[in-house]
């Protein structure tokens, strides 16, 4: 008896060791990565003779609708836009046209990445509910690219429009009408396509469309086009470059700043700098004199003018076809005076001139008031160029390594329009290595056209940190530049001005042509690089996207040998 029930005391003690040992937490299984699975519809999706408003999808899991602004693409347009519900989780989605449907129209409805399971955000990728209020669905295609004029990237959410052109069609169509189709590329950098288009001719249109109106907005939105006619079926794939144009100038009412100085706010980015408005201000009839400058990093100018004791000044804006009038108070404000301030301190590098920059506008200059020694206390010749418009004054001489400089402005060197001076000003400089720079020469093949202007700019392509401008020159040196990995950047200056001109499409007019070398330009310290550049290669972003992983990787390996 004693050893059946030591017996039994012991397997006892064996189970629940095992239980012990197996003892752990529940994983659930396998992890969800299927998206959701339409089961029904109605009516049913590739319907035709659509007759009534409201579309139900029913699902096979519950889902969600994420960002559905953004993701849902109804082409057609819809002029209001549909009632969707519920909001929360649910097995079905219903749909409330709030339109007078387009006879005898397909209509596509897709949704993107915005339906998703409720549990792992498994999307159903680039759902369409598809319905005809005739008696057949359309089924033509038309595929595309999207580039930039001029930015190294494209904005993502481009819509992209398709007008139908006929007896009553104007340009004038896109500030004021819906297009017949629309289509956008989401988050996919660059391409688009429309599906279940009609045989017939159209004008192919792409924005950036910030209202998300599905209108043009000059002011806020970005615009690509062709400025010929397409024709459906086509096989061509079209590509359309974004460019924001440049507003027809538009002033508004002056805002007094200070004592001596107006704020004349301006609509759009203009070029002034070699072309700027007519601006007279007066004291009833008598013309006051004045300086115009742009302010700092804002869409208004600076109208500085002689401090005088009235109640209200008038002021006239000109320029080519415009012209606008205005009048305004003036209080007594405390006034803007002479500061001057240094852009190096310290470290200034060989591409670089010596930059000043004054807060009231400078009108004179004494060079005998003005000294630039080395080191050794010897002179060193040197030269001056003022901007008035930026309030700049550029100082450049040659450079030394390992060189030190003292600049020494002494009174009355520099006089504003106030008529007040400087009072002593010192600012010392240093120079590197020339081993601490490197130097870049690019070898220039297959261009198009002459001149051309070569930037060299940092890897996202939004600051230029040198520029050479060629009229036949095909081997270009950059000298003595900070190292960094570049973008090279290259400019059809087709008019011949010396700058990018963006397009307009009411002229249809294009943008200039530009250029992005599709390799990233690391250059080192001590390094001289020669680049070959094909200009017959156009930019790929998802190839360069590629070339950055790849090195990446290569990163990471080296850091984990080290």
């Amino acid at each position: 008896m004693l050893k059946n029930t030591l017996k039994y005391i012991s397997f006892i003690i064996l189970i629940s060791m095992i239980s012990c040992a197996k003892r752990g937490s529940i994983t659930g299984g396998l992890k969800d990565t299927l998206a959701p699975v339409l089961v029904s519809s109605f009516p049913e999706n590739y319907s035709t003779n659509f007759k009534g408003n409201t579309i139900t999808l029913n699902f096979d899991e519950y889902i969600k609708l994420k960002n559905t602004n953004k993701q849902l693409i109804i082409s057609p347009p819809f002029k209001n836009e549909p009632i969707i519900t519920p909001t929360s989780v649910s097995k079905f989605i219903k749909i409330e046209i709030r339109d007078t449907l387009l006879p005898n129209t397909t209509y596509s409805l897709n949704f993107g990445q915005a339906i998703q399971d409720n549990n792992e955000a498994n999307a159903l990728n680039q759902f369409k509910y598809i319905f005809s209020t005739g008696s057949h669905i359309d089924s033509l295609k038309l595929n595309g690219r999207i580039k930039d004029s001029y930015e190294k990237y494209v904005d993502n959410f481009v819509s992209v429009m398709l007008y139908e052109v006929n007896d009553k069609f104007k340009d004038s169509v896109i500030y004021k009408e819906f297009p017949r189709y629309i289509t956008n590329t989401l988050d996919s950098m660059r391409t688009f396509q429309f599906e279940n288009l009609k045989e017939g001719k159209y004008l192919l249109v792409a924005l950036k469309d910030k209202g998300t109106n599905n209108k043009f907005n000059p002011k806020d939105d970005k615009i690509g086009f062709l400025k010929q006619y397409i024709t459906i079926p086509t096989d061509t794939v079209y590509e359309l470059e974004l460019f924001k144009e440049v507003l027809p100038l538009k002033a508004f009412k002056p805002i007094q700043a200070s004592g001596n100085r107006v704020l004349l706010p301006y609509e759009g980015k203009q070029n002034f700098k070699n072309a700027k408005p007519n601006i007279v201000l007066k004291n009833g009839n008598e013309v006051l004199e004045t300086i115009v400058t742009q302010f700092p990093k804002k869409d208004s100018l600076q109208v500085w003018f002689k401090p005088i004791k009235v109640d209200s000044l008038s002021m006239e804006v000109s320029k080519e076809n415009y012209n606008k009038k205005f009048s305004f108070k003036i209080k007594a404000l405390k006034k803007d005076t002479l500061n001057i301030k240094s852009v190096q301190n310290g470290l200034i590098n060989f591409r670089e001139r010596f930059t000043l920059e004054s807060e009231t506008p400078l009108v004179k200059f004494d060079k005998s008031k003005i000294s630039l020694v080395n080191k050794d206390s010897t002179a060193v010749d040197f030269t001056t160029e003022y901007d008035e418009f930026d309030q700049k004054l550029y100082v450049d001489f040659k450079k030394e390594p390992l060189e030190k400089y003292n600049f020494t402005f002494l009174p009355g060197a520099l006089t504003d329009f106030y008529e007040k001076s400087n009072d002593t000003l010192s600012i010392k400089l240093t120079t590197k290595e020339f081993e601490d720079y490197g130097n870049l020469v690019l070898n220039l093949r297959n261009v198009k056209r002459f001149p051309i202007i070569v930037e060299i700019t940092n890897k996202k392509g939004d600051n230029v940190l040198a520029s050479e401008y060629s009229e036949g020159e095909t081997k270009i040196a950059f000298n003595l530049l900070v190292p960094e990995e570049f973008t090279v950047r290259i400019i059809y200056d087709d008019n011949k001005n010396k700058v990018y001109d963006t397009g307009n499409f009411l002229t249809k007019t294009y943008s200039e042509e530009v250029f992005y070398y599709q390799k990233g330009v690391d250059v080192r310290s001590n390094w001289d690089v020669e680049e070959t550049i094909d200009l017959s290669v156009p930019f790929n972003p998802e190839v360069e996207k590629k070339q950055d992983d790849k090195k990446k990787k290569e990163a990471e390996k080296k850091r984990k040998a080290f």
